[in-house]
């Protein structure tokens, strides 16, 4: 059994025992969370794909921790203008262990 959820503005397809990387939710490290936004469920030959999202579904998950994410290095230059900048941006992320997906 397997879902697609929508956290963030990105979807994830998870199963139960998974470890995600979503946008960061405030929740502090061993907290349960749901994630109510379920795009799409599969159990085996069943399948239940939602308009947009499928009703009475959710997925259950433990706050595993929260982090930071690589340096992305941002570089802008005008040729021949004397112009440079650089900048630099790490993204915040919590890390969710899936527990479970109920229908």
């Amino acid at each position: 059994m397997y879902a697609v959820v929508r956290s963030g503005g990105k979807q994830f397809k998870v199963k139960e025992g998974d470890v995600i990387r979503v946008e960061k939710i405030d929740a502090k490290a061993g907290a349960k969370v749901n994630l109510d936004e379920v795009l799409m469920v599969v159990d085996g030959a069943e399948v239940n794909i939602g308009q947009p999202l499928v009703k009475g579904a959710s997925v259950k998950a433990t706050v595993k921790g929260q982090g930071r994410g690589e340096k992305i290095r941002i570089v802008k230059k005008r040729r021949r203008k004397h112009y440079r900048k650089q900048m630099g941006h790490r993204q915040s992320y919590t890390e969710l262990t899936i527990t479970g997906i109920s229908v």
